[in-house]
């Protein structure tokens, strides 16, 4: 069975996107990584915040620009909007709920996992009791202020068991279970 793993590459100060949802900082530590690579060869289908789909390519102005994790993963697409567009997207599904995102991003998995990408889709899928696992690769940089990992105003206690410690020249990498 798909497991919803949320995927990203995040800031020592906890920010997976920079003002504006920048995301050129992330440039500067892409690279040979033996973790993200397993990590993409076990995702059979993305679950997409509309922003995310929408936003800033860390892989701008390069051949793999618009391309998911710069063309190192090719499958099927689910991106979560409240707005349709009307012209389709080769290997894009727009989905307005996300139940029906969900369903259809671990039907199309098969028994890979769904990377969950966008920090609002995340914390859609863990209110929801459907989060399985975070991926987070945290990188040495300080960006001062963006979106945020995981953002509830007010506060709320997510409690999560580490499952994996990787560590590059360039990264920690952690793999968590969301405890419910």
């Amino acid at each position: 069975m798909a497991k919803l793993q949320y995927q990203c590459t995040m800031s020592l100060d906890g920010f997976i996107a920079g003002p504006g949802g920048d995301m050129s900082w992330l440039a500067a530590h892409l690279g040979p990584d033996p973790t993200a690579e397993r990590i993409m060869r076990q995702t059979g289908a993305l679950l997409v915040g509309r922003r995310t789909f929408g936003g800033d390519d860390p892989y701008k102005g390069t051949e793999h620009e618009g391309e998911p994790y710069g063309g190192g993963w090719d499958g099927p697409q689910f991106v979560l909007t409240h707005h349709v567009p009307d012209a389709p997207v080769p290997g894009v599904t727009f989905v307005t709920d996300l139940d029906s995102a969900v369903t259809a991003a671990k039907a199309a998995a098969g028994h890979r996992n769904v990377g969950v990408l966008g920090a609002q889709v995340a914390a859609q899928c863990l209110r929801a009791g459907l989060l399985d696992e975070i991926y987070v690769s945290v990188v040495p940089v300080l960006l001062g202020d963006g979106t945020r990992l995981f953002d509830h105003p007010g506060g709320t206690r997510i409690r999560l068991e580490q499952l994996e410690l990787t560590q590059t020249p360039g990264a920690a990498t952690f793999v968590f279970r969301v405890l419910r």
